[in-house]
Protein backbone atom coordinates (compact mmCIF):
# COMPACT_ATOMS: atom_id res chain seq x y z
CA UNK A 1 0.00 0.00 0.00
CA UNK A 2 1.45 3.45 -1.14
CA UNK A 3 1.70 6.18 1.72
CA UNK A 4 0.43 9.55 -0.01
CA UNK A 5 0.32 12.70 0.71
CA UNK A 6 -0.66 16.01 -0.94
CA UNK A 7 1.17 19.45 -0.58
CA UNK A 8 -1.36 22.67 -1.06
CA UNK A 9 -4.97 22.21 -0.06
CA UNK A 10 -6.99 24.84 -1.78
CA UNK A 11 -9.39 24.43 -4.26
CA UNK A 12 -7.44 21.78 -6.65
CA UNK A 13 -5.77 20.00 -3.81
CA UNK A 14 -8.44 19.48 -1.64
CA UNK A 15 -10.00 17.10 -4.14
CA UNK A 16 -6.51 15.18 -4.13
CA UNK A 17 -7.16 14.59 -0.72
CA UNK A 18 -10.49 13.73 -0.94
CA UNK A 19 -9.86 11.15 -3.86
CA UNK A 20 -6.57 9.62 -1.85
CA UNK A 21 -8.90 9.77 1.32
CA UNK A 22 -11.77 7.46 -1.24
CA UNK A 23 -8.83 5.62 -2.31
CA UNK A 24 -7.56 4.96 1.37
CA UNK A 25 -10.76 2.95 2.24
CA UNK A 26 -11.11 0.98 -0.83
CA UNK A 27 -7.08 -0.11 0.91
CA UNK A 28 -5.15 1.26 -2.23
CA UNK A 29 -3.56 3.79 -0.36
CA UNK A 30 -2.58 5.43 2.89
CA UNK A 31 -3.32 9.24 2.96
CA UNK A 32 0.00 9.68 5.60
CA UNK A 33 -0.77 13.51 6.18
CA UNK A 34 -1.26 17.42 4.43
CA UNK A 35 0.90 20.43 4.04
CA UNK A 36 -0.12 23.71 3.86
CA UNK A 37 0.92 26.98 5.12
CA UNK A 38 -2.24 27.65 6.28
CA UNK A 39 -2.36 25.60 8.78
CA UNK A 40 -5.94 26.05 10.24
CA UNK A 41 -6.62 24.96 6.41
CA UNK A 42 -4.96 22.13 6.60
CA UNK A 43 -6.37 20.98 9.99
CA UNK A 44 -9.87 21.80 8.61
CA UNK A 45 -9.01 19.39 5.74
CA UNK A 46 -7.55 16.52 7.07
CA UNK A 47 -10.28 16.38 10.25
CA UNK A 48 -12.65 15.62 6.68
CA UNK A 49 -10.37 12.77 5.63
CA UNK A 50 -9.12 11.33 8.71
CA UNK A 51 -5.17 12.44 8.31
CA UNK A 52 -2.09 14.70 10.02
CA UNK A 53 -1.92 18.22 9.12
CA UNK A 54 1.22 19.50 8.31
CA UNK A 55 2.39 23.42 8.57
CA UNK A 56 6.06 22.83 6.90
CA UNK A 57 5.82 20.82 3.77
CA UNK A 58 9.91 19.49 4.63
CA UNK A 59 8.14 17.87 7.47
CA UNK A 60 5.73 15.85 5.69
CA UNK A 61 8.65 14.68 3.55
CA UNK A 62 10.19 13.15 6.42
CA UNK A 63 7.43 10.71 6.96
CA UNK A 64 8.30 8.23 4.74
CA UNK A 65 6.13 9.13 1.71
CA UNK A 66 5.84 6.93 -1.83
CA UNK A 67 4.59 9.58 -3.34
CA UNK A 68 3.02 13.15 -3.16
CA UNK A 69 0.76 15.44 -5.05
CA UNK A 70 1.66 19.03 -4.87
CA UNK A 71 -1.12 21.73 -5.73
CA UNK A 72 0.44 24.85 -4.34
CA UNK A 73 0.59 28.45 -6.34
CA UNK A 74 2.78 27.44 -9.80
CA UNK A 75 5.64 29.89 -8.15
CA UNK A 76 6.34 27.38 -5.78
CA UNK A 77 6.33 24.16 -7.39
CA UNK A 78 9.94 24.23 -7.97
CA UNK A 79 10.87 24.38 -4.40
CA UNK A 80 8.34 21.90 -3.28
CA UNK A 81 8.84 19.17 -5.82
CA UNK A 82 12.41 19.33 -5.41
CA UNK A 83 12.31 18.77 -1.53
CA UNK A 84 10.16 15.32 -2.33
CA UNK A 85 12.31 14.17 -5.30
CA UNK A 86 15.67 14.53 -2.78
CA UNK A 87 13.92 12.50 -1.00
CA UNK A 88 13.10 10.01 -3.29
CA UNK A 89 9.38 10.31 -3.68
CA UNK A 90 7.33 10.38 -6.34
CA UNK A 91 5.54 13.21 -7.41
CA UNK A 92 2.99 14.33 -9.28
CA UNK A 93 2.83 18.33 -10.03
CA UNK A 94 -0.39 20.09 -10.64
CA UNK A 95 -0.20 22.07 -14.29
CA UNK A 96 1.64 24.01 -15.57
CA UNK A 97 4.94 21.84 -14.62
CA UNK A 98 6.23 24.92 -13.10
CA UNK A 99 6.58 28.97 -13.53
CA UNK A 100 9.59 29.06 -15.99
CA UNK A 101 11.08 26.75 -18.61
CA UNK A 102 14.35 26.74 -16.74
CA UNK A 103 12.41 25.89 -13.55
CA UNK A 104 10.89 22.81 -15.06
CA UNK A 105 13.99 21.35 -16.75
CA UNK A 106 15.34 21.46 -12.53
CA UNK A 107 12.48 19.34 -12.01
CA UNK A 108 12.99 16.93 -14.50
CA UNK A 109 16.53 16.61 -14.04
CA UNK A 110 16.20 15.89 -10.67
CA UNK A 111 13.39 13.07 -10.90
CA UNK A 112 15.86 11.50 -13.62
CA UNK A 113 19.01 12.08 -10.88
CA UNK A 114 16.98 9.90 -8.23
CA UNK A 115 14.92 7.75 -10.46
CA UNK A 116 11.62 9.24 -9.75
CA UNK A 117 7.91 9.06 -11.28
CA UNK A 118 7.10 12.67 -11.92
CA UNK A 119 3.59 13.41 -13.83
CA UNK A 120 1.93 16.48 -14.66
CA UNK A 121 -1.48 17.08 -13.73
CA UNK A 122 -3.34 18.12 -16.96
CA UNK A 123 -6.55 16.58 -15.84
CA UNK A 124 -8.05 17.15 -19.26
CA UNK A 125 -5.89 13.76 -20.67
CA UNK A 126 -8.53 11.91 -18.46
CA UNK A 127 -11.59 13.00 -19.07
CA UNK A 128 -13.44 10.06 -20.15
CA UNK A 129 -14.49 12.11 -23.77
CA UNK A 130 -11.26 12.90 -24.76
CA UNK A 131 -9.95 9.68 -24.45
CA UNK A 132 -12.95 8.32 -26.38
CA UNK A 133 -12.74 11.13 -29.06
CA UNK A 134 -8.34 9.75 -28.67
CA UNK A 135 -9.68 6.13 -29.78
CA UNK A 136 -11.95 7.64 -32.89
CA UNK A 137 -9.07 9.81 -33.90
CA UNK A 138 -7.13 6.88 -34.29
CA UNK A 139 -9.42 4.42 -35.75
CA UNK A 140 -9.84 7.48 -38.50
CA UNK A 141 -13.44 7.90 -38.55
CA UNK A 142 -12.54 11.85 -38.70
CA UNK A 143 -9.96 11.09 -41.47
CA UNK A 144 -7.04 13.11 -41.66
CA UNK A 145 -7.80 16.05 -39.27
CA UNK A 146 -7.17 19.37 -40.47
CA UNK A 147 -7.88 22.14 -37.47
CA UNK A 148 -9.08 21.62 -33.59
CA UNK A 149 -10.88 24.71 -31.65
CA UNK A 150 -10.93 25.15 -27.87
CA UNK A 151 -13.08 27.25 -25.96
CA UNK A 152 -12.01 27.68 -21.89
CA UNK A 153 -13.79 30.53 -20.57
CA UNK A 154 -15.62 31.32 -17.49
CA UNK A 155 -16.09 33.98 -14.50
CA UNK A 156 -13.27 35.92 -12.81
CA UNK A 157 -11.09 33.87 -9.90
CA UNK A 158 -9.31 36.66 -8.22
CA UNK A 159 -7.69 33.79 -5.94
CA UNK A 160 -5.48 32.99 -8.91
CA UNK A 161 -3.29 35.91 -9.29
CA UNK A 162 0.14 34.38 -9.73
CA UNK A 163 -0.30 33.88 -13.22
CA UNK A 164 -2.99 34.65 -16.16
CA UNK A 165 -5.43 32.44 -18.35
CA UNK A 166 -2.61 31.54 -20.99
CA UNK A 167 -0.65 29.75 -17.93
CA UNK A 168 -3.59 28.73 -15.91
CA UNK A 169 -6.28 27.47 -18.57
CA UNK A 170 -4.79 27.71 -22.10
CA UNK A 171 -2.41 25.24 -21.23
CA UNK A 172 -5.17 22.60 -20.63
CA UNK A 173 -6.20 22.99 -24.44
CA UNK A 174 -2.80 23.06 -25.87
CA UNK A 175 -1.91 19.91 -23.97
CA UNK A 176 -4.91 17.89 -25.61
CA UNK A 177 -4.44 19.80 -28.49
CA UNK A 178 -0.66 17.76 -28.32
CA UNK A 179 -2.26 14.55 -27.32
CA UNK A 180 -4.65 14.47 -29.94
CA UNK A 181 -2.82 15.06 -32.99
CA UNK A 182 0.14 13.41 -31.77
CA UNK A 183 2.19 16.18 -32.76
CA UNK A 184 3.96 18.99 -30.87
CA UNK A 185 3.66 22.97 -31.72
CA UNK A 186 5.78 24.46 -34.10
CA UNK A 187 4.39 27.73 -33.84
CA UNK A 188 2.46 30.69 -32.39
CA UNK A 189 0.85 33.33 -32.83
CA UNK A 190 -1.50 34.91 -29.71
CA UNK A 191 -3.34 38.16 -28.78
CA UNK A 192 -3.88 38.49 -24.83
CA UNK A 193 -4.57 41.08 -22.71
CA UNK A 194 -5.75 42.32 -19.22
CA UNK A 195 -8.99 43.48 -19.12
CA UNK A 196 -10.43 43.55 -15.64
CA UNK A 197 -8.04 41.09 -13.18
CA UNK A 198 -6.83 43.06 -10.07
CA UNK A 199 -3.67 41.54 -10.26
CA UNK A 200 -3.21 42.87 -13.82
CA UNK A 201 -2.72 39.50 -15.65
CA UNK A 202 -3.67 38.50 -19.07
CA UNK A 203 -7.69 37.77 -18.42
CA UNK A 204 -8.11 37.34 -22.34
CA UNK A 205 -6.52 35.51 -24.69
CA UNK A 206 -7.05 34.06 -28.20
CA UNK A 207 -4.10 31.74 -29.38
CA UNK A 208 -3.40 30.41 -32.76
CA UNK A 209 -1.09 27.49 -32.78
CA UNK A 210 0.39 25.15 -36.12
CA UNK A 211 1.58 21.81 -35.46
CA UNK A 212 4.59 20.08 -36.86
CA UNK A 213 2.14 17.62 -38.57
CA UNK A 214 0.13 20.86 -40.13
CA UNK A 215 -2.89 20.56 -37.77
CA UNK A 216 -3.75 23.48 -36.96
CA UNK A 217 -5.36 24.76 -33.64
CA UNK A 218 -7.34 27.58 -32.16
CA UNK A 219 -7.68 28.44 -28.75
CA UNK A 220 -10.22 31.04 -27.03
CA UNK A 221 -9.71 31.72 -23.19
CA UNK A 222 -11.12 33.99 -20.74
CA UNK A 223 -12.15 34.94 -17.04
CA UNK A 224 -14.43 37.74 -18.25
CA UNK A 225 -17.89 35.18 -19.24
CA UNK A 226 -20.41 34.86 -16.59
CA UNK A 227 -20.98 30.98 -17.01
CA UNK A 228 -18.17 28.05 -17.74
CA UNK A 229 -17.80 26.97 -21.13
CA UNK A 230 -14.94 23.96 -21.90
CA UNK A 231 -15.37 23.09 -25.46
CA UNK A 232 -13.26 21.26 -28.22
CA UNK A 233 -14.45 21.10 -32.24
CA UNK A 234 -11.91 18.73 -34.53
CA UNK A 235 -12.57 18.67 -38.09
CA UNK A 236 -11.35 16.11 -39.95
CA UNK A 237 -11.17 15.19 -43.82
CA UNK A 238 -14.51 12.84 -43.04
CA UNK A 239 -15.97 13.90 -40.31
CA UNK A 240 -16.13 16.53 -37.73
CA UNK A 241 -16.29 16.11 -33.56
CA UNK A 242 -18.27 18.21 -30.49
CA UNK A 243 -16.22 17.97 -27.19
CA UNK A 244 -17.75 18.97 -23.95
CA UNK A 245 -15.50 18.85 -21.19
CA UNK A 246 -17.88 19.16 -18.47
CA UNK A 247 -20.47 17.09 -19.58
CA UNK A 248 -17.98 14.78 -20.77
CA UNK A 249 -20.56 13.87 -24.03
CA UNK A 250 -19.12 13.64 -27.52
CA UNK A 251 -21.01 14.03 -30.85
CA UNK A 252 -19.82 13.10 -34.13
CA UNK A 253 -21.17 14.25 -37.60
CA UNK A 254 -19.95 12.60 -41.43
CA UNK A 255 -21.84 12.91 -44.06
CA UNK A 256 -24.33 10.46 -43.44
CA UNK A 257 -24.84 10.36 -39.55
CA UNK A 258 -25.23 12.12 -36.32
CA UNK A 259 -23.50 9.86 -33.55
CA UNK A 260 -23.00 10.07 -30.03
CA UNK A 261 -20.29 8.42 -28.63
CA UNK A 262 -21.05 5.98 -25.36
CA UNK A 263 -19.07 7.35 -22.77
CA UNK A 264 -18.54 5.82 -18.97
CA UNK A 265 -18.80 9.24 -17.21
CA UNK A 266 -15.84 8.96 -14.09
CA UNK A 267 -14.57 12.00 -12.30
CA UNK A 268 -11.16 12.82 -14.18
CA UNK A 269 -8.64 13.73 -11.52
CA UNK A 270 -10.01 10.02 -9.96
CA UNK A 271 -8.67 8.41 -13.56
CA UNK A 272 -5.32 10.56 -13.42
CA UNK A 273 -4.75 9.48 -9.35
CA UNK A 274 -5.40 6.10 -10.05
CA UNK A 275 -2.74 6.05 -13.58
CA UNK A 276 -0.55 7.91 -10.88
CA UNK A 277 -0.54 5.56 -8.61
CA UNK A 278 -0.11 2.86 -11.29
CA UNK A 279 3.29 4.62 -12.77
CA UNK A 280 4.61 4.59 -9.31
CA UNK A 281 4.05 0.86 -8.74
CA UNK A 282 4.87 -0.18 -11.85
CA UNK A 283 7.67 2.84 -12.61
CA UNK A 284 5.82 3.33 -16.12
CA UNK A 285 6.20 6.59 -17.59
CA UNK A 286 2.98 8.70 -16.96
CA UNK A 287 0.54 9.66 -19.69
CA UNK A 288 1.52 13.54 -19.18
CA UNK A 289 5.54 13.16 -18.21
CA UNK A 290 7.33 15.51 -17.41
CA UNK A 291 8.73 16.52 -20.96
CA UNK A 292 5.17 16.59 -21.76
CA UNK A 293 4.28 19.27 -19.16
CA UNK A 294 7.68 21.23 -20.18
CA UNK A 295 6.28 21.47 -23.60
CA UNK A 296 3.23 22.79 -22.62
CA UNK A 297 4.69 25.33 -20.67
CA UNK A 298 6.78 26.25 -23.84
CA UNK A 299 4.06 26.59 -25.95
CA UNK A 300 1.90 28.89 -23.22
CA UNK A 301 5.30 31.10 -22.36
CA UNK A 302 5.97 31.60 -26.50
CA UNK A 303 2.10 33.12 -26.69
CA UNK A 304 2.97 35.43 -23.64
CA UNK A 305 5.71 35.96 -25.61
CA UNK A 306 3.71 36.38 -29.19
CA UNK A 307 1.05 38.82 -27.46
CA UNK A 308 3.70 40.80 -26.37
CA UNK A 309 5.78 41.62 -29.52
CA UNK A 310 2.74 41.29 -31.76
CA UNK A 311 4.97 38.43 -33.45
CA UNK A 312 4.67 34.81 -34.47
CA UNK A 313 7.12 33.00 -32.31
CA UNK A 314 8.72 29.99 -34.06
CA UNK A 315 9.55 27.49 -30.88
CA UNK A 316 12.80 25.73 -30.74
CA UNK A 317 14.57 29.27 -31.86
Amino acid sequence: MLRVGVVGVGNMGYHHARIYSELAKEGRVKLVGVADANFERAKEVTKRFNTIPYADYKELAKEGLDAVSIAVPTSLHKQVALEFIKNGIHVLVEKPIAESIESAKEIIKATKEENVVLMVGHVERFNPAVLKLKDIINAGILGEIVTMNAKRVGPMVVRIADVGVIIDLAVHDIDVMSFLANSRVKEVYAKARNVKHPANVDDYALIMLTFENEISGVVETNRLTPHKTRTLNIVGTKGIAYLDYINQSLTIYDEQWIKEAKINKREPLRNELEHFIECVESKKRPLVSGEEGLHALEVAISALESAKEDKIVKLGE
